[in-house]
């Protein structure tokens, strides 16, 4: 099988002209579900026929609109839906992802199938205490650099695979996803970031639409004339200080690419605690977590001696024409 055996969700919201995530996704033979408003219906369905997608797509219409709660009520509903077609897992996305990706020799290739999610899912199925993993962002992966397969227990954004026993949901208005990670980690579950499989997610605030038009560009300062090559350097002020504000022992304020930001300590979910300091100690005992705790825990039944030593799943190597990879 070279797609995901679970069922692949994207929230959007005023983005269907330009639909990156859905495109890409096509682009690799992935059927997957749009999740929208009900003013946007008659758009989308025109979208999918001008982009040649419809063959992959299923529009999913929510039953609200411009509620302005954040993409955590759209993400719930799908959640539910996911439960209701009997799927253990789901995938849910943002919509303004170009192109994934694998890491491999230090180079970042675009993959052509959905294969990579497959991996994921089968190497993810592997541990019980798992409910939230995730791809890292292809910018944040320099190729003149080396980089673990994965990252332990740090935040997963935008290209989400979540177990539908899950204890936590989503909630908030931004930072929903840093949030329910969080959550997850506090109770002494794991989260994992493949850095060998990479999500091309564009900046925030760079596309038109979604929480960029209801959120980022519309709080803080919105006097365009005061902003920074086009980014509204307070308008992500409200969604930091809300992640503070939720999590005061790991998170807080910080000033960086032209804009505010939250910053969150992980190392209390990563480190083992014999090197923790005295004050990640303290925030681990102060969540009643001990030393078994954030750490993965293999099924019964997963004999890892079995396994093969690798496994690249029939991918292949090919060099396109710059006119292929359009």
């Amino acid at each position: 099988m070279t797609n995901p055996s679970n069922p692949v969700y994207i929230i959007s919201k005023g983005r269907h002209e330009s639909m990156g995530t859905s495109r890409s996704l096509s682009r690799m033979k992935v059927p997957h579900y749009i999740t929208i408003e009900p003013q946007d219906e008659a758009l989308y369905e025109k979208a999918l026929d001008i982009f040649g997608i419809r063959d992959y797509v299923t529009l999913l219409v929510a039953p609200f609109s411009n509620h302005g709660d954040g993409p955590g009520r759209a993400r719930n509903w799908c959640w539910d839906h996911a439960i209701s077609i009997g799927a253990e897992k789901h995938w849910v996305m943002d919509d303004n992802i170009d192109d994934f990706y694998r890491l491999h020799m230090n180079e970042r290739i675009r993959v052509e199938s959905g294969v990579i999610f497959k991996a994921a899912e089968d190497f993810i199925n592997r541990f019980e205490n798992v409910p939230i993993s995730g791809f890292q962002y292809r910018f944040f992966c320099a190729p003149n650099q080396s980089y673990p397969p994965f990252v332990l227990n740090t935040r997963i954004y935008s290209c989400l695979l979540i177990s539908n026993d899950c204890n936590h949901r989503w909630r908030g208005r931004y930072n929903e996803d840093t949030d329910i990670c969080l959550r997850v980690l506090k109770d002494g579950d794991c989260t994992i970031q493949f850095n060998a499989f990479l999500q091309g997610k564009a900046a925030t605030q760079t596309v038109a639409g979604g929480n960029t038009a209801e959120f980022y560009h519309v709080e803080g300062e919105t006097d365009k004339s005061k902003w920074t090559e086009g980014i509204n350097s307070t308008g992500t002020i409200n969604k930091s200080q809300m992640l503070v504000d939720m999590h005061p022992d790991v998170a807080r304020m910080v000033w960086r690419y032209k804009r505010w930001h939250h910053y969150v300590d992980y190392t209390p979910f990563q480190k083992r605690e014999a090197d923790m300091t005295p004050r990640q100690i303290e925030i681990r005992r102060n969540l009643g977590l001990t030393a078994e705790d954030n750490i993965l825990r293999l099924k019964p039944e997963v004999d890892l001696k079995s396994l093969p030593p690798y496994d690249n799943y029939g991918m292949k190597l090919k060099k396109f024409t710059v006119e292929e990879m359009k």
